[in-house]
């Protein structure tokens, strides 16, 4: 599948029925009738002109002045960003089918879009919990494919993992939710400090080179998102233990 993106460059003409933009694909094909994301709100493609003609489609890297649908039309800004999506709003099924092939990076849609799309649909508390989760998954997904788009490093990709687990966890609880055990374990097991050397960098961390800093601040991130697993282990999980203690080191760290 493919997920078209348009990038608004002015808005001609708008009343309380739509409107008139010059716009430019950034991604994927554009085609009428598609429906359009514009933050909560949606808007319908109903047509197409490129060079005085009128045409059913255009692709990434080209403008062209197109007929919207929907009030919200006139509110549009100059660089917002319209994302397609099915006319029911929702795109799971297809976005798992999608995940399913292993598409290269290349493809749409892109790892940040797909994100933003999945956590949106995690958090919609309007959906069914069973739908949520699903969400969840690609949104777990959207996380690896990200780190891999972008280069990240394995402490960014695990703050990314750990904050849409946490928050599946915090939700859902243990199995529907996820292990809580695998969370806090292998949060920590990204940390390359000891509670010990975290604690003495922080104790004068304005002095410390900034991607010094930098890491202590991710390290500060992470440890938030793992600390919710904490209340589902037993006191004496020797697990439990490390992220309390590893908790009250986060409480200084810059």
């Amino acid at each position: 599948m493919s997920i078209a993106e348009l990038q608004v460059y002015s808005v001609e003409e708008a009343d309380v029925t739509g409107g008139v933009c010059l716009v430019r694909c950034v991604g994927g094909t554009a085609r009428s009738g598609q429906v359009y994301a514009a933050g909560e709100s949606r808007v319908w493609l109903r047509g197409a002109e490129r060079h005085g003609q009128a045409v059913d489609s255009f692709g990434a890297g080209h403008t062209a002045r197109v007929r919207l649908a929907g009030a919200v039309v006139a509110l549009l800004i100059r660089g917002q960003v319209l994302t397609s999506v099915p006319p029911d709003g929702h795109g799971l099924a297809e976005l798992e089918a999608w995940l399913d092939t292993g598409p290269p990076l290349t493809d749409e849609p892109r790892p940040r879009t797909l994100r933003s799309l999945a956590i949106g649909g995690m958090q919609n508390e309007r959906l069914p919990d069973g739908t949520r989760l699903r969400w969840g998954r690609v949104a777990l997904a959207a996380a690896h494919r990200c780190a891999a788009a972008e280069g990240a490093s394995d402490l960014l990709r695990g703050i990314e993992l750990a904050s849409v687990r946490a928050y599946l966890l915090r939700e859902f609880g243990p199995g529907p939710g996820g292990d809580p055990a695998a969370l806090g374990r292998e949060a920590l097991a990204l940390i390359d400090l000891t509670p010990a050397e975290a604690a003495a960098r922080a104790r004068d961390w304005r002095a410390l080179p900034r991607e010094r800093i930098l890491h202590l601040r991710r390290i500060k991130n992470l440890l938030r998102w793992a600390g919710a697993a904490r209340p589902y282990l037993a006191p004496g999980d020797p697990l439990a233990q490390a992220l309390e203690t590893w908790s009250q080191v986060g409480r200084q760290l810059p």
